[in-house]
Formats: C-alpha cells, structure tokens, sequence
C-alpha cells in the first residue's frame, strides 16, 4: 500500500519532463530558424522594397 502512495506523482513528473523536453526543441528550433532568417535579410534591397510597396499600394488603390 505504501508502493501505492509513492508513485501518485509520477504522473506530474512525466508530464513536467514531456513539457520540457518540447520546450527545449522549440528553443533550437526557434534559435535555427532565427540564423536562417538573419541569412536572407541582407538580400533584399532598398529599391526592391519601394517596389513591392508600389505594387501592394497599387493593388489598394485598385480595390478601394
């Protein structure tokens, strides 16, 4: 009965472990994709910019 009584917070133990284990993969994950998108920024210029803002203001003034 003792046994019993012991084991009625493994539960809780696994689930805080499976949370954190997600948590710590999400973290990577997150830190990953952040250096990739870091990479792509110097790529796009300032005259490619104002272009895609024209064409998106264009498209505003075309539905409005």
């Amino acid at each position: 009965m003792k046994m019993l009584v012991e084991e009625s917070g493994q539960g809780s133990a696994e689930l805080i472990l499976l949370f954190g284990g997600i948590i710590v993969v999400a973290i990577v994950a997150l830190i990953a994709y952040k250096n990739y998108l870091n990479g792509l920024g110097s790529g796009i210029n300032g005259s490619q910019l104002n272009e895609t803002t024209n064409a998106i203001q264009g498209l505003k003034d075309l539905f409005a």
